[in-house]
């Protein structure tokens, strides 16, 4: 089975390593896509984010990462991935995920995976490693 991991990762951080870690077991291929999101301003590039997730996963086959632009659930079946993979980390996440979810189920059939955040990164969200890093604060305990 092949789970499609989205998301803009901007930056990939230690809550999204393990969301990866904690699914892998789930799934015969974890495939990491990062999307393109032209509404979205990035100092880092997707091809940059791209590698970056890449090198911390080389030694592992049964993780890849892409690239993406459009519907996810268009990758989804462009992989071969009959779920996806989200991650939870407020009562608010689960509320806009579900939606998501049952509009992606809707008009693809492809189901949604919810793991929540481990309590210890909870807090951790790429926007506030963002605002950190903006601020000059060392960002490194929040990436993998």
């Amino acid at each position: 089975m092949t789970i499609l991991f989205p998301g803009s990762f901007n930056p990939f951080t230690i809550g999204h390593a393990s969301l990866v870690e904690r699914a892998l077991p789930l799934c015969d291929r974890l495939v990491i896509a990062v999307g393109f999101n032209p509404d979205k301003c990035s100092a880092d590039s997707v091809e940059d984010r791209v590698r970056t997730i890449a090198r911390i996963y080389e030694d592992n086959p049964a993780i890849s990462v892409i690239s993406y632009c459009g519907l996810t659930v268009d990758a989804c079946r462009k992989e071969g991935a009959g779920w996806m993979l989200r991650g939870v980390r407020t009562v608010a996440d689960f509320e806009y995920e579900r939606n998501l979810a049952d509009i992606n189920r809707s008009i693809s059939g492809i189901e949604t995976l919810l793991l929540y955040s481990l309590p210890e990164l909870s807090f951790i969200s790429s926007s506030m490693v963002r605002e950190l890093a903006s601020h000059g604060h060392d960002i490194s305990q929040y990436l993998p």
